[in-house]
C-alpha cells in the first residue's frame, strides 16, 4: 500500500511537521531492508479507536442524566436549559474531532517506520511526539515476539528488540528513571505481518559481522546469534574457564617468588 495520505492528511502532517521518510541508519550500501506496519495493524488501531468514541458517548450520556437526577431540575428550569446547552457543545465537539480523530489513526499506521541494515536498525513512529531509535546490531541482546488475542485475528504481532543495559525491568512501569533507562533500549516493531521474517533478517546480519571478523563472538560483550531466539534472553559467559587460568597464574607466580627466595 502507498504511505501518501489523502489532503486532510497532508495538510495534519504539515501542520504537525512530521518528517518525511527517515534516512537508512548506519550500514553498506544496498544492505537496506524497510518494513512497515501490516494493514492489519490499521484495523488493531480502529478498533481501539472506535472503543474509545463509544466510550466517549456514552459518559457523555451517563453525565447528562447523573446531573439532571442529581440537582433534579424541571423540565422548564434555567438549570435544565444549562445542561442541554453544555450537552450540545459537548455532542459538537465530538463530532468535530472524529473526522481528526481517524485520521490520526491513518496517519499513525502509515507514518511508521522500520528500516534495518547490515550493523543497525532504525524505528521510528509517533504524530505528535514523534520517536527514532537507532540500534546496533552487535548490542542487541534479546529478540522476542508477542500476539495478543486480537493481534492473532487480525495475523500481526510485535518484535520486541533489547539492546545491551536494558536490565530486566518491566517496559510498562510507572515512569521512574530506571522504566526511561530501559525503554532507551527497548524498540518495537509494532503490528507487523512478518516478525519472525524480521527476526531472521536482524540474526542474518548479526551472523555476517561475525564472519566477517566485525567483532570477537568470544567476547562476552558481543552476542552470540544461537543464544538470540523467540522470548529468550542472551544466556552470560561462563566465568569458571576465566577463574582457572587466574588460579593458574597465580600459583605461577607463587612457584617462582619461592624459587627466588630458595636462592
Amino acid at each position: 500500500m502507498s504511505r501518501e495520505s489523502g489532503p486532510l492528511g497532508r495538510l495534519i502532517t504539515r501542520w504537525l511537521r512530521v518528517p518525511a521518510r527517515p534516512k537508512p541508519p548506519a550500514g553498506s550500501p544496498g544492505s537496506v531492508r524497510v518494513f512497515n506496519a501490516a494493514r492489519g495493524f490499521y484495523r488493531y488501531r480502529l478498533v481501539q479507536w472506535g472503543l474509545s468514541q463509544l466510550g466517549t458517548i456514552i459518559g457523555i450520556a451517563a453525565g447528562y442524566y447523573f446531573v439532571l437526577g442529581r440537582f433534579q431540575f424541571g423540565p422548564f428550569t434555567i438549570g435544565h436549559s444549562l445542561i442541554q446547552i453544555f450537552e450540545l457543545i459537548g455532542l459538537g465537539l465530538f463530532v468535530i474531532q472524529l473526522p481528526f480523530t481517524f485520521m490520526m489513526v491513518d496517519l499513525d499506521y502509515r507514518y511508521r517506520w522500520y528500516m534495518i541494515t547490515d550493523r543497525s536498525l532504525r524505528i521510528r513512529e509517533g504524530l505528535l511526539t514523534v520517536r527514532e531509535q537507532t540500534m546496533t546490531l552487535v548490542n542487541i541482546q534479546n529478540l522476542s515476539i508477542r500476539q495478543g488475542p486480537l493481534q492473532r485475528m487480525l495475523g500481526i504481532s510485535d518484535l520486541q528488540v533489547r539492546t545491551a543495559g536494558g536490565g530486566g525491568g518491566d517496559p510498562g512501569g510507572k515512569g521512574g528513571k530506571h522504566d526511561k533507562s530501559a525503554n532507551m533500549h527497548l524498540g518495537y516493531f509494532r503490528g507487523v505481518d512478518r516478525a519472525g521474517e524480521i527476526r531472521d533478517v536482524i540474526l542474518d546480519c548479526l551472523r555476517g559481522q561475525r564472519d566477517a571478523g566485525l567483532g570477537n563472538p568470544d567476547d562476552p560483550a558481543y552476542p552470540s546469534t544461537a543464544l538470540l531466539t523467540v522470548g529468550a534472553p542472551a544466556a552470560e559467559a561462563d566465568p569458571l574457564p576465566a577463574a582457572a587460568r587466574l588460579l593458574e597464574e597465580a600459583r605461577g607466580l607463587r612457584a617462582s617468588l619461592e624459587q627466588a627466595v630458595g636462592r
